[in-house]
């Protein structure tokens, strides 16, 4: 029995040749393809103050002053606003329950453009970019029919606060029923993660970090004068 090798008589540089031409055809086949994805451009922007007593008014669904509380709120946050914020309650006649008219009163910091005539002169500009906010993502039909009339009043009262750009809005709520929904997207100003904490907190931080610091020096002092 004879057996064939059709490679035989085949010079090695032609071999390795052939194997260096597979090698870099996998590679460049197997390696990540650059998409041009844009690359948020840096802003310079200032934190400006801003307060408004907000009163919520609805056909289709009623919250409690504290549940309205927690979702304005989280609101704000999604939009930017300082984490220092204040959200409190306007006064209720029942805690814990539904409200005809539940109303909350907010203190807060927002990302305005340093160039902004409306920002805050002689604030320190922070660095800052563009970010897409969705306050509508996909979630089920009732919860977004249920939310449809307060996303309507954010975006009335509350995104005029902020500096926004690319603004997609769209509402079809339906009273008293839990049909359509609303859908709100913009881009708004964040600051750079490094940034993100004021400098107030970050003192805060460091002034409660003293009285620990200062006992741990004392204790060393204390071992080092009995030994």
């Amino acid at each position: 029995m004879r057996f064939s090798n059709p490679g035989a008589g085949i010079p090695l540089s032609v071999v390795a040749t052939g194997a260096v031409a597979v090698l870099l055809t996998v590679t460049a086949w197997a390696a990540p393809v650059e998409t041009g994805a844009p690359v948020a451009r840096a802003e310079s922007a200032v934190w400006t103050p801003r307060e408004l007593s907000f009163v919520y008014q609805g056909f289709t669904t009623t919250y409690s002053c504290d549940g309205l509380r927690d979702k304005v709120r989280s609101v704000l946050l999604k939009l930017g606003a300082r984490e220092d914020l204040q959200v409190s309650e306007s006064p209720c006649s029942s805690l814990g329950r539904p409200e005809p008219f539940p109303g909350v009163r907010i203190k807060m910091n927002v990302l305005q453009p340093g160039a902004d005539r409306t920002a805050t002169a002689g604030t320190q500009s922070v660095p800052a970019h563009w970010k897409t906010v969705d306050l509508t993502p996909e979630h089920d039909a009732v919860s977004a029919a249920g939310d449809c009339e307060l996303v309507e009043q954010v975006k009335q009262r509350i995104l005029p606060l902020f500096a926004t750009r690319n603004v997609e809005y769209s509402s079809n709520c339906v009273p008293h029923q839990l049909q359509g929904a609303t859908r709100l997207r913009a881009d708004v100003l964040v600051p750079d993660q490094k940034n993100a904490k004021p400098t107030g907190a970050r003192l805060r931080h460091a002034l409660a970090d003293f009285p620990q610091a200062r006992r741990a020096g004392a204790s060393r002092a204390a071992s080092t004068a009995a030994s």
